[in-house]
């Protein structure tokens, strides 16, 4: 078993990161290594990345820790050609920080860099929380989300549009429609 409380496990997952050039992603996707252990890196709801109780500062190395994130049945991972590490992820695991229109679509910037156009590969929803006050959400990749920030969320309603019945809010993305809340 990897000592995935070490530097060594860091190490491993700088590595398979580092094998994307650019800004691409490497292939997590075809990576099947067996799990390898829990890995003490807690991702916050506000997009902040934590390893052993302190704050990953370092931008360039939580955009390189995103790389190679994937969403398993079992939990989000960091996940290497020969390691899987679980960690824990608070809410989604990116905050989508800006949006723009672009033509028809809608353009999303998150946290770790990521450019993400809304439509129909990469939906918004809207969960409605406990207190009542709305969870918005956009698939980034591979059932990986952004919690869309308050302010980005604001910018949604001012774009937002009301269905024929005036029930419902929405707006269009790439050809596709997105309700974000009722129009009341």
């Amino acid at each position: 078993m990897v000592d995935t409380t070490s530097k060594a496990g860091l190490d491993g997952v700088i590595a398979a990161a580092k094998q994307a050039p650019g800004r691409g992603l490497p292939p997590v996707h075809l990576w099947n290594p067996a799990h390898c252990g829990d890995i003490d890196i807690v991702i916050k709801t506000d997009g902040r990345w934590l390893h052993e109780g302190a704050v990953i500062s370092r931008e360039a190395l939580v955009r390189l820790f995103s790389t190679v994130l994937r969403k398993d049945p079992d939990g989000y991972c960091l996940v290497t050609p020969v390691e899987k590490m679980r960690i824990t992820v608070e809410d989604a695991p990116f905050v989508a920080v800006r949006v723009d229109r672009v033509g028809e679509a809608l353009t999303f910037l998150t946290n770790v860099g990521d450019q993400v156009e809304a439509g129909p590969d990469n939906a918004i929803r809207v969960e409605v929380a406990a207190n009542g006050e709305p969870r918005p959400y956009l698939h980034v990749r591979r059932g990986l989300e952004a919690l869309i920030s308050r302010p980005v969320f604001y910018e949604l309603v001012e774009m937002a549009q009301e269905t024929a019945d005036g029930a419902t809010l929405g707006v269009s993305s790439n050809g596709v429609w997105f309700p974000i809340g009722p129009a009341a």
